[in-house]
């Protein structure tokens, strides 16, 4: 089955920047936002989830960026979940214009977890709302890179505070993005490029918590790592231009 489900949106004025594109952010900021809409829609978000004492939680995420939309224009967000396992969902996206052309592409997986105990739980209990949904097309990018440590060239610090804090109480997905983004020279930012972005979520950010954003940049891409205080690794990106 098909399964997919097609959202409109349009660039508001909140979401460029002063080139008048929507910014990287933003994008990603569309897309999880879609993502729970969508699981809310059909029955398994986190409205679902609360009261069993679970929710979702995003382990990988995959975007990949031929332009960026500009400013009032609007755009057709496409969203479907497939190649579930035992522990892991995969929702997939695709954004297009009003005439049907795909400029963003997108991966993400997402883990359930116990709220309480911050462990993984099976997907199987809520297998019987959440299967009638599993799309059988498939994923519209290649699966998430293999990330590894990196040699960092710049590090920065930042203390978790409550702006970063989402409603699973640890720092929220683009609030990472968001500190790396800051780091990356503005040209690269700015420029209507295709790009890749990978990120791998290994251990939660909590409240109060200092964490360190590590970069190095090599001849294809601008990597990053960050840690906590007490040297867990959290997550790892990559920025790849064209």
């Amino acid at each position: 089955m098909n399964n997919q489900t097609t959202y409109r949106y349009q660039v508001t004025t909140q979401n460029v920047d002063f080139t008048l594109r929507a910014s990287i952010a933003s994008l990603g900021n569309y897309i999880l936002n879609t993502a729970g809409i969508d699981a809310q829609g059909k029955g398994f978000g986190v409205d679902t989830l609360s009261p069993l004492g679970l929710t979702w939680v995003l382990s990988r995420l995959v975007i990949e960026i031929d332009s960026r939309p500009e400013q009032f224009s609007d755009f057709d967000l496409t969203t479907w979940v497939n190649k579930n396992s035992r522990l892991v969902s995969t929702r997939n996206f695709t954004l297009a214009d009003t005439n049907g052309n795909v400029f963003i592409r997108s991966l993400s997986q997402w883990c359930m977890l116990d709220y309480n105990k911050r462990i993984p739980v099976d997907l199987s209990v809520i297998e019987e709302g959440y299967a009638p949904y599993i799309s059988q097309v498939e994923s519209p990018c290649s699966a998430p890179m293999r990330l590894k440590a990196i040699e960092a060239e710049v590090v920065k610090e930042h203390r978790v505070a409550y702006s970063d804090i989402d409603f699973n109480r640890h720092m929220n997905t683009m609030r990472y993005i968001g500190l790396m983004l800051d780091m990356v020279d503005i040209e690269h930012l700015t420029a209507n490029r295709p790009m890749r972005i990978d990120v791998h979520f290994i251990a939660e950010c909590l409240y109060g918590q200092t964490i360190k954003v590590g970069m190095q940049t090599t001849d294809t891409a601008t990597l990053f790592e960050v840690t906590r205080d007490d040297g867990t690794v959290v997550c790892r990106a990559a920025f790849s231009w064209k």
